[in-house]
């Protein structure tokens, strides 16, 4: 339960309190059972109560697909937009109000194919918003067809002799694109979903945070094969700031750095955690990170975590200042004077 303290008219304040209930809107969550999309919508609401703001303080934005029914779940402001064009709409909401909490939800098909070039845009002018990708690597609402992150070769109801596109990675192309905090976290493994949206939620400028989230229907199991229960400690690692990149049942396993490229190591025979990497996540380069990305089942074990939490100035705080720059040497300015500045002319 978070407080926070709301005004009351001007005649004092009063505490206002806060819990997951009061982000449950009256809508029924249609999404089919078993779905990952619950455990994602549960932790969020469970975390919004530490944002302390007002829930009219709060937006949630959307594109289009299954992941895009999240702000009719939300008992708050929510935008449900086009195909891709969450974060253009979000960048608008927030640069037209900086003080408002902006939460953009998405998909791997919507922001990574129609919405790659919006995305990249919002990620590298560094807007303080929030990213939560859902990656089911299919496309659910249409019913199947592969996506941008679909494994080369997959087999789906548009590619019925398999994929022939490489897929995208969503970590690489944030890193590329110089995000400020970058996450993975799965759908299942709720305790660890919770803290990787607490930490994106605290964080100030652009964060992004990738979900392995299971679609039972289209591509049920997509994940399996390192995030089940009976494998997860030695096919995953959770990568953690300031501590050696070890994992598995035993603790007995790393990744070290070797001739330039990571490598997965057993400890002992003359390999301890000092020879490991130690997880830097405010490094001001995305190197290591960038390399972390790349870790894919079954030549790695596939990582968990905050890959990147550094800080940089915002785009809207960078927008204002040079806004009242500008008005400090010309004036305010005008809104008449301009529409009527220049060639005019009157059409009978």
């Amino acid at each position: 339960m978070s407080t926070h303290v709301a005004e009351n008219g001007g005649n004092g304040s009063e505490v206002v309190k806060l819990t997951k209930k009061d982000f449950v809107s009256d809508q029924e969550v249609r999404w089919c059972p078993g779905c990952g999309d619950y455990a994602i919508l549960a932790q969020v609401q469970k975390v919004m109560p530490e944002l302390g703001l007002k829930r009219e303080n709060i937006v949630f934005v959307s594109g289009i697909g299954c992941s895009s029914r999240f702000p009719y779940y939300m008992n708050t402001y929510g935008f449900h937009s086009i195909h891709g064009r969450a974060p253009a709409i979000a960048t608008g909401i927030k640069t037209a109000n900086p003080e408002l909490s902006v939460w953009v939800i998405t998909g791997d098909g919507d922001a990574l194919s129609i919405g790659g070039n919006h995305l990249i845009h919002a990620i590298r002018r560094n807007l303080d918003i929030n990213i939560i990708l859902f990656n089911n690597r299919i496309y659910g609402l249409t019913k199947g067809q592969y996506s941008p992150t679909s494994e080369f070769g997959k087999k789906t109801k548009s590619t019925p002799f398999g994929v022939i596109d490489y897929p995208l990675n969503p970590l690489s192309v944030a890193l590329a694109a110089e995000a400020t905090f970058v996450a993975r976290s799965v759908d299942t493994h709720v305790a660890h979903l919770q803290m990787v949206v607490e930490r994106a939620m605290r964080h100030k400028g652009v964060s992004f945070v990738e979900v392995y989230q299971n679609c039972n229907i289209f591509n049920d199991g997509a994940f399996d094969m390192f995030t089940d229960r009976a494998v997860k400690d030695d096919k995953m690692i959770q990568i953690e700031h300031g501590k050696p990149l070890v994992y598995g049942k035993e603790h007995n396993r790393g990744i070290r750095l070797h001739d330039m490229h990571l490598e997965a190591v057993e400890l002992g025979n003359g390999i301890s955690e000092s020879d490991l990497i130690v997880h830097n996540e405010k490094s001001p380069d995305s190197y290591l990170a960038y390399m972390f990305a790349r870790m894919e089942y079954p030549d790695y074990p596939v990582p968990i975590g905050v890959f990147r939490d550094v800080e940089k100035r915002t785009y809207e705080s960078l927008l204002e200042e040079q806004i009242q720059g500008a008005v400090a040497k010309m004036g305010a300015g005008s809104l008449e004077k301009l529409i009527n500045s220049g060639d005019t002319w009157v059409i009978d």
